[in-house]
C-alpha cells in the first residue's frame, strides 16, 4: 500500500526520500541535506529526527525489511507444486511492481558494498529461505532441493532484475516494469523454480 504525502508524518517523509535518493543516486552520493531538500523540510528537521546520516541509513533499512516481511508473510497451504510456486511468484511479482524503489536501494546499496544493505540483503534471504523450508515440511519439494540456493538464487534473480531492467527491457517489447512483461517474468520464474525444486506430481502422490 503506497501512503499518501498528506498522510505521512515528518519522519516517514524524510525517511522515504532518503530511500528515493539512495536508490537514485546512492548511498554515498546522498547528504543529509539532499535528503531535506528532497523531503521539503530543513536540515534542522533531519537531524532532529536523525542524529546521524548512519541512524537515517539504519531507519531505510529497518523499513525495507518491513516492508518484505509485510509481504511475504506465511503461504497459505497449498496441495501441488503449481499453486506452491504461484502464490510465491505472484508474491514477488507484485512486490516488484509496488516496491521497486527499496529494490533498487537495495541492490545498489549492496553493488557498493555498503553495510546496511549487507543487512537488508541477509533479511531478504531469511525471509526467502523460510518460505522455501515451508515448502519443503509441505513435502513438495524434492528431497535434494538445497533451501539456501533456492533463497540465494531468489533474492539475486530479483534484486539483479531490477537493478539490470533498463538493460533487459532492450530485449523486450515492452519496459520490463509493463504489467504484461511482469507477468511474462512471473511465468518465466515460476517454470524455472517449478521445474527445478519441486517434486514431479507422481511423486507427491507416492509414485515415485
Amino acid at each position: 500500500m503506497v501512503e499518501a504525502v498528506s498522510d505521512l508524518t515528518g519522519l516517514a517523509r524524510i525517511r522515504n526520500a532518503a530511500l528515493a535518493r539512495f536508490a537514485r543516486e546512492g548511498v554515498a552520493g546522498t547528504s543529509l541535506r539532499d535528503v531535506a531538500k528532497a523531503a521539503g523540510v530543513s536540515a534542522g528537521l533531519v537531524q532532529h529526527h536523525f542524529a546521524t546520516k548512519a541512524a537515517l541509513v539504519q531507519a531505510v533499512g529497518a523499513h525495507v525489511v518491513g516492508l518484505a516481511s509485510e509481504a511475504f508473510g506465511e503461504l497459505p497451504t497449498a496441495e501441488t507444486a503449481a499453486q506452491a510456486q504461484q502464490e510465491l511468484g505472484d508474491r514477488v511479482t507484485a512486490f516488484v511492481a509496488e516496491q521497486p524503489t527499496a529494490l533498487m536501494y537495495v541492490a545498489r546499496a549492496v553493488a557498493e558494498g555498503d553495510e546496511t544493505a549487507a543487512v537488508v540483503f541477509d533479511a531478504f534471504v531469511e525471509i526467502a529461505a523460510g518460505l522455501w523450508r515451508a515448502l519443503a515440511d509441505d513435502g513438495l519439494l524434492r528431497d535434494d532441493a538445497d533451501v539456501t540456493w533456492a533463497a540465494l538464487h531468489g533474492v539475486t534473480l530479483i534484486l539483479g532484475t531490477v537493478l539490470y531492467q533498463a538493460q533487459i527491457g532492450r530485449h523486450l517489447p515492452e519496459p520490463f516494469m509493463a504489467a504484461g512483461q511482469l507477468e511474462r517474468w512471473n511465468a518465466a520464474g515460476n517454470a524455472l523454480f517449478r521445474e527445478g525444486l519441486y517434486r514431479r506430481p507422481a511423486a507427491l502422490r507416492g509414485g515415485g
